[in-house]
């Protein structure tokens, strides 16, 4: 039987996607609950997006690998996933001579507020530039929404380095992963002049034999509360599915710091000893990687 990944991410971000906008007003993406909630959003896009930023920055992933065929921006014919960690993980379509699509193996949900977004703008103004020369400074406005957010990855390890008759060596498929995991361990995004830092905070997941999104939809915040408290119910639901005779609580890990989440204690009473730190998390997830593909770590 086959290994999959999936974690559920919980950071702290700003402001992270913006969409059209009306008029001088810049408006966040955003959701709207059935109970009246408005949920701002950074797009699965825009995650896939910073990670391929990064991986090109930190681990030299080859971006030289797009053209404009039939009128439409795409990949390049003549480059495969041996050549384009992008492509292996995220998946393509090439319809230059014939339709020609690889599904993606990594899959992101939408970073989704854990918080209601309140209408709060922020009005901004040029007059630094506009005062240099004696002219009336531009106006506007932008939304502006701090919370916590939370997205989830999900990941099958059959999948990575197999696309038709390209197998790559275990190696190399196990230090894409590993690759992958340190650019969410880390990740980052640039916008408007800022560097938010998406890096986790609190995350919940593991090595499974399905691939499936066990904790999507199952991260909230009690309500009615000053402190940042983890709804543990829901959690504690999502531990107690089964799949193949194996109960999901038995092979999760939880990684969180210290100090950020009210009802940390209760992280413990859910995974045992697994509740550690999001480093420890990470480099347990990479040592799980390596042994599936049986090779030595990285």
């Amino acid at each position: 039987m086959g290994k999959a990944l999936t974690l559920t991410v919980i950071f702290r971000g700003n402001s992270l996607n913006y969409g059209e906008g009306i008029a001088n007003i810049s408006e966040l993406k955003k959701i709207h609950r059935g109970n009246g909630d408005v949920l701002t959003f950074a797009s699965r896009q825009s995650i896939r997006y910073d990670i391929v930023r990064l991986g090109n920055e930190w681990f030299e992933w080859n971006l030289d690998t797009v053209d404009k065929s039939k009128g439409t921006v795409q990949f390049r014919e003549d480059v495969t996933i041996a050549d384009s960690v992008e492509m292996d993980l995220f998946g393509y379509l090439k319809t230059s001579q014939k339709s020609v699509k690889r599904p993606a193996v990594a899959r992101l949900s939408h970073a989704i507020s854990l918080e209601p977004y309140k209408s709060d703008l922020e009005f901004l103004n040029n007059m630094g530039l506009a005062s240099r020369i004696d002219e009336t400074p531009n106006l506007a406005n932008i939304e502006q929404h701090d919370s916590f957010y939370t997205y989830t990855l999900t990941l099958d390890l059959d999948k990575v380095g197999v696309d038709g008759d390209i197998v790559l060596p275990n190696e190399t498929r196990a230090e894409r992963v590993q690759q992958l995991l340190d650019i969410i361990k880390l990740l980052n995004r640039h916008i408007r002049g800022r560097q938010e830092s998406l890096a986790p905070l609190f995350v919940i997941g593991g090595v499974y034999d399905v691939a499936n999104p066990f904790f999507l939809g199952r991260i909230e915040l009690e309500k009615d509360t000053r402190e940042w408290n983890l709804k543990i119910e829901t959690l504690q639901s999502a531990l107690e599915t089964s799949f193949a005779q194996k109960v999901v609580g038995e092979e999760t890990y939880i990684g969180y710091v210290q100090g950020i989440f009210g009802n940390e204690d209760q992280f413990s009473a859910l995974v045992g000893d697994r509740a550690v730190s999001v480093e420890h998390f990470f480099e347990t997830m990479k040592q799980k990687v390596v042994d599936y593909y049986g090779v030595a770590m990285a």
